[in-house]
């Protein structure tokens, strides 16, 4: 089986985790993983000020800041991912990257860091399960 795990850092992405390692279908050795990130654009005028590297840095910066954790923790439990990170808009890029790589299923939070955070389930996973074909597993 071939699963995107959308993660982002919160409490959410941490239960997501908790989970997934104990559940054997889910963690299993001969599954493919991948950990998907997504950035959010910056605003035009930071971008302009203070430059597409510099922004670029900060991007990846911050999504090694995500990734690491989750990829060590799943280590840790006999799991190799690999990472990578999209800038734009969450809920439309995940959908996208689940589509598009051909993902059996993706796992993720229901919640995550928005500020906008539905009161049932977050705006992310909302976009999530309205723009993508692929099975979500959402956990809260």
């Amino acid at each position: 089986m071939k699963i995107l795990l959308a993660v982002d850092g919160s409490k959410y992405t941490k239960k997501m985790l908790a989970y997934l390692t104990t559940h054997e279908t889910l963690c299993n050795p001969q599954n493919e993983y991948v950990m998907l990130t997504v950035q959010p654009t910056l605003p035009p005028h930071v971008r302009s000020t203070i430059g597409k590297e510099m922004v670029e840095k900060f991007q990846h910066e911050d999504a090694e800041k995500v990734l690491a954790p989750v990829s060590k923790f799943l280590l840790r439990h006999g799991i190799q991912a690999q990472g990578t990170w999209k800038v734009g808009q969450p809920g439309e890029c995940i959908a996208k990257a689940a589509d598009s790589g051909k993902f059996d299923m993706v796992v993720m939070g229901s919640h995550g860091h928005s500020a906008f955070a539905n009161l049932v389930m977050g705006s992310v996973a909302t976009q999530v399960l309205a723009h993508c074909s692929t099975p979500v597993l959402l956990v809260r």
